[in-house]
């Protein structure tokens, strides 16, 4: 099983979602929305940003 999006309410009641590893550990966290819609939109969103996305190294200096 691949890691899991969770949807909850925080203390002032918004919607948000994290992104959990198999092991538990939160990778990601959204901000808070008002709606449950606003929250399912927003996985969605990173859900297609993610797939393929690159790897940029900010720590390596570009070959000039």
């Amino acid at each position: 099983m691949a890691g899991k999006f969770e949807i909850y309410k925080d203390q002032s009641g918004q919607f948000r979602f994290r992104l959990k590893a198999r092991s538990g550990e939160i990778l990601a966290s959204g901000d808070s929305c008002p709606t449950k819609a606003d929250v399912k939109k927003g996985i969605s969103a990173l859900k297609k940003a993610a797939d393929g996305a690159e790897t940029v190294d900010l720590t390596v200096k570009p070959k000039q």
